[in-house]
């Protein structure tokens, strides 16, 4: 082995122990980012959470279950997520292949004419100023991690791939929130058309027995006009019923990625809620969270990115080799035609108008943004919880009230008519009166209805479930 070889394996030695030297640093999880009371005065040592439930099992509809099943398979929004993830993969896979050499193959020929006059020979001397090289080689080059740049280039691609696989995960879970929220208020509406059609069909028997009683001259002719005025006040609730109920339709489909048509689905009445909500502890939403996931992952990617803008205030170390052969002619071209080189240099900055601190100072302002984005997401999604949670809360709360009330009401419209036929202590305002606070009562139930089943979508959501 020569002494020149040696003084490469030296240098590649020499290198290898710099790597060990590394000026980049291991991320770790801010310790700032605090979970404890995310989800306000939710107090809970249990760690078992709804979000890992299978969405399946959360919902017991199977026209719904479908519809969700559909959305998955053929949502664009979702795919185009999933075309994120094969791009983020692909960069990944390039940042791996940063630590093998380059290699390349360069076949040519080369015709060159040159001028006698400049070449200045003596006179006499008979030169040939045309040739033709050709050459056949193979070259390599090689950088070394000697200070952790692609190192840090790889965990930076790693980070970002996951985020978009979170992104993805993000996607999915508003997804399924939203097809089974627009299912929900689908069948509500169609609970509030059946609701005001019944309504519609009696008072058109009020106004019949309106009409009657006037000719038995128990009422005048104003009761007769403002049971019809009741009447239409009913009428007109019905086209804008239909209307939302087919804006409704419109949305699912094109959460389902598909033309508009008329959705299959159940009634109000035959959904079944989890018998328990559990939240689980608030510091599993770093896990379980798709969104603060991405956070996270994002703020690793601005990490890793401060680290690599580190490593160009210093040397890097590249080595370079080149083999092959190259002749004047075709007939002799393997004949003592062999060529080589090995190259190894460092090249350290010395001045390069200030780019590598501004590369550092807009690398590192960028990790504060990320950080900052990522306890947002966080302080977002125990938001998120809590206000779900409450939600269903108070909508369980007003339940037994707004029955009783609708009861009271039903109660009220009966003894108003008996007393408008039987007695002069009524008149035909109560019993309008009676009629209208029963209609908007029956309405507000079915929205209490909506409001419990809703605020358990948004807190299975909320908590992170759909993904799995």
């Amino acid at each position: 082995m020569n002494f020149n070889s040696n003084k490469y394996i030296l240098l590649v030695i020499t290198a290898a122990l710099f790597s060990a030297c590394s000026i980049t640093t291991k991320y770790e999880r801010p310790s700032t980012i605090a979970t404890n009371k995310l989800y306000r005065d939710q107090q809970t040592t249990d760690s078992l959470s709804m979000a890992s439930l299978p969405w399946k099992n959360v919902f017991k509809d199977e026209k719904l279950n479908a519809l969700i099943q559909k959305g998955l398979e053929n949502n664009l929004n979702l795919k185009n997520a999933i075309e994120n993830i094969v791009q983020a993969r692909a960069s990944l896979k390039q940042s791996k292949l940063a630590y093998f050499p380059t290699l390349n193959i360069d076949a040519n020929a080369t015709r060159t004419k040159q001028s006698k006059a400049g070449l200045n020979f003596p006179a006499g001397i008979d030169i040939n100023t045309l040739t033709t090289t050709y050459k056949l080689g193979l070259s390599s080059s090689w950088e070394a991690d000697i200070w952790g740049k692609l190192s840090s280039t790889k965990r930076a691609a790693l980070s970002t791939y996951l985020a978009t696989d979170a992104a993805k995960q993000a996607i999915q879970t508003q997804l399924i929130a939203d097809i089974a929220n627009n299912y929900f208020l689908l069948i509500a509406y169609d609970k509030q058309l059946e609701i005001t059609q019944a309504t519609l069909t009696s008072r058109l028997e009020n106004v019949e027995t309106i009409k009657y009683l006037k000719e038995g001259a128990i009422v005048n002719g104003a009761a007769v006009v403002q049971s019809q005025a009741n009447q239409y006040a009913v009428e007109v609730l019905i086209p804008d019923l239909k209307r939302s109920i087919r804006e409704t339709e419109n949305t699912l489909n094109l959460l389902l990625g598909q033309a508009s048509s008329s959705i299959d689905r159940n009634i109000l009445e035959a959904q079944i809620l989890p018998e328990k909500l559990t939240v689980g502890l608030p510091s599993q939403l770093l896990q379980n969270r798709p969104d603060v996931r991405e956070a996270e992952f994002n703020f690793r990617t601005a990490f890793e990115m401060s680290n690599k803008a580190k490593t160009y205030f210093y040397p890097s170390l590249t080595l370079t080799a080149s083999t092959g052969f190259s002749n004047l002619t075709l007939s002799d071209f393997f004949t003592n035609s062999v060529f080589y080189s090995l190259i190894g240099g460092l090249t350290q900055p010395l001045f390069n108008q200030g780019l590598n601190k501004a590369r550092l100072t807009t690398a590192q302002s960028q990790q504060v943004q990320a950080y900052h984005n990522f306890q947002q997401t966080l302080l977002i999604a125990g938001q998120e919880v809590s206000n779900s949670l409450y939600s269903y809360q108070m909508a369980v709360e007003k339940q037994d009230a707004r029955k009783q009330q609708i009861e009271a009401l039903e109660k009220a419209v009966d003894y108003t008519q008996q007393l408008l036929q039987y007695s002069s202590e009524t008149n035909y305002t109560d019993v309008l009166t009676s009629q209208q606070n029963l209609l908007t009562a029956q309405l507000s139930g079915v929205n209490d209805n909506l409001q419990k089943l809703q605020a358990v979508v948004e807190l299975y959501r909320a908590l992170g479930g759909g993904w799995k």
